[in-house]
């Protein structure tokens, strides 16, 4: 198999974990996360790291991702380092290595070092927490910073958003950073970043009075457009979600 790498300079020391890090990752019991793309937190060499390993692509995108478009790895790694480029928080990227069978991509990894968060926004958006209040408007103040900075976060969704409490309020880092676009973002466009919280009614008002105050927007046609977003988002998911169900036989949510 082919071996490709890059990563930051200070981690130069690491390469040759990097080159073994098919058999380190298969051996680690330490998963967060499985499902397309799997998540594992291992101490490599003393430092503590999130190493994700993104599926293996089928053929045709095995061609796609080795010739006309960057891994999601690559997109992950690089991504990262714009970021930083910005001042905004993502866990700070360490490597993406990519191995390649037969010249086509096979196996791809991303690593970046442990964010040691208190917990995400889904938190506040499922539980009572006493600062809920605080932690919205403070979210939709982050929110608009990202913004102003041209930063467009395609899975700007619940887990991706790290929240932990400071002496200054709260710090916020986002990950799954590989959908991502850098351009121009009005602010009555950015209304459409928040449609992936599945937020209630009363929480799109709160982080809705902070970022039109913030931007300058209409209160009323801010919040009046993130409800918009958020529901047009739920009638898509829904539907999604009765259609599966239709091809696997289960016929009762058309009754």
């Amino acid at each position: 198999m082919q071996f490709k790498c890059d990563f930051q300079p200070q981690y130069a020391y690491l390469k040759e974990t990097f080159e073994h890090i098919q058999s380190i990752f298969i051996r680690d019991n330490h998963s967060i996360h499985k499902a397309r793309n799997e998540l594992k937190i291992i101490e490599l060499d003393g430092i503590k790291t999130v190493v994700k390993s993104f599926k293996i692509p089928h053929f045709l995108n095995r061609i796609i991702y080795t010739f006309f478009r960057s891994s999601k790895a690559y997109k992950s790694y690089h991504n990262s380092l714009r970021l930083q480029e910005f001042g905004i928080s993502t866990p700070q990227p360490i490597a993406l290595i990519e191995f390649f069978e037969s010249g086509l991509l096979a196996e791809s990894y991303f690593i970046s070092e442990f964010f040691d968060y208190d917990f995400t926004i889904r938190t506040p958006l499922l539980e009572p927490l006493e600062d809920r209040e605080a932690i919205f408007n403070a979210f939709a103040a982050y929110t608009y910073g990202l913004h102003q900075a041209g930063v467009w976060h395609l899975d700007y969704s619940p887990g991706n958003i790290l929240i932990k409490r400071t002496e200054n309020g709260y710090q916020f880092s986002i990950v799954d950073i590989n959908r991502m676009e850098f351009k121009n973002i009005c602010p009555l466009d950015g209304c459409e970043n928040f449609n992936k919280l599945w937020a209630s009614d009363e929480e799109l008002e709160i982080m809705g009075r902070e970022y039109a105050r913030l931007s300058g927007l209409d209160e009323a046609l801010t919040i009046h457009e993130m409800k918009r977003h958020n529901d047009a988002n739920k009638r898509v998911k829904n539907a999604k979600k009765r259609l599966k169900r239709v091809l696997k036989g289960d016929f009762s949510t058309l009754a």
